[in-house]
């Protein structure tokens, strides 16, 4: 009997999980993000940028649009191919590969790097976590900034609902949550009802508050580093949205 692949390398999941996570209310939200990242990154036209775990692009699409040279990273072939299709239509120059976030590393090749929407802590073991962000700092240019933006372990705390539902695009999706190993864990069961077709999956992910993640990041090499509790600047405190730390290669 084969073993069981970690949810993070299932494909069946992802191509379950797209319609939920890409919707179009989501869409909607890029321009300004992308705005606001660029803020906190800096950056002119011209600038390499890595978009690690670029999903099906909708980041690297904006900032190729405003002239950043992109490559985007993931692991999912089918998410690769719609952010293809989508550069083609547009006549973008926009770099896609196929690559494992453990294992993409290409020295001294950007000026910055990008990881967002939760798309870090996925692998058992921290030290798999932290090769990540060794990946990260090497491909960096000296001086070059990496922004990550996450759920954070404090907001998490704060908003913590153990079941929950919603309603997206023809699909009801059911989530029941367990926080586990001293609240460094967190192991969510997806329900997707789509018609009469029912989907189920197990995922988790190590959670990090910021303290924890500026050790990370710090143990790896990166210096100057800066919290906020979302991409706009706010502060990251009792009312901060989302975790986005910004470092310095």
């Amino acid at each position: 009997m084969s073993e069981k692949l970690p949810w993070h390398d299932d494909d069946l999941l992802w191509q379950a999980l797209g319609p939920v996570r890409f919707t179009e209310t989501i869409a909607q939200t890029t321009e300004i993000q992308v705005d606001r990242s660029v803020e906190r990154l800096g950056g002119e036209p011209g600038a390499r940028l890595l978009d690690l775990c670029c999903g099906i692009g909708r980041h690297s699409l904006e900032f190729a649009r405003r002239g950043f040279r992109v490559t985007g990273v993931d692991r999912t072939e089918s998410y690769l191919d719609q952010a293809r299709r989508a550069a083609s239509e547009e006549q973008l120059d926009v770099e896609f590969v196929r690559e494992d976030m453990r294992r993409f590393r290409r020295p001294d090749a950007f000026d910055a790097a990008y990881n967002v929407y939760t798309s870090f802590g996925y692998f058992d073991d921290e030290e798999e976590d932290l090769e990540v962000l060794r990946s990260l700092h090497a491909s960096l240019r000296t001086g070059g900034k990496l922004l990550m933006e996450m759920m954070g372990k404090e907001v998490l705390a704060r908003v913590f609902r153990e079941r929950d539902w919603d309603d997206r695009d023809g699909t009801t999706l059911l989530q029941e949550r367990k926080v586990s190993r001293d609240w460094s864990w967190i192991e969510n069961r997806w329900v997707l009802l789509r018609g009469r077709e029912r989907k189920e999956f197990t995922l988790a992910h190590r959670v990090y508050s910021a303290i924890e993640l500026r050790g990370a990041l710090e143990a790896v090499g990166f210096r100057g580093i800066d919290v906020f509790g979302g991409l706009d600047g706010r502060p990251y405190d009792h009312e901060a949205r989302r975790l986005v730390i910004v470092a310095v290669k």
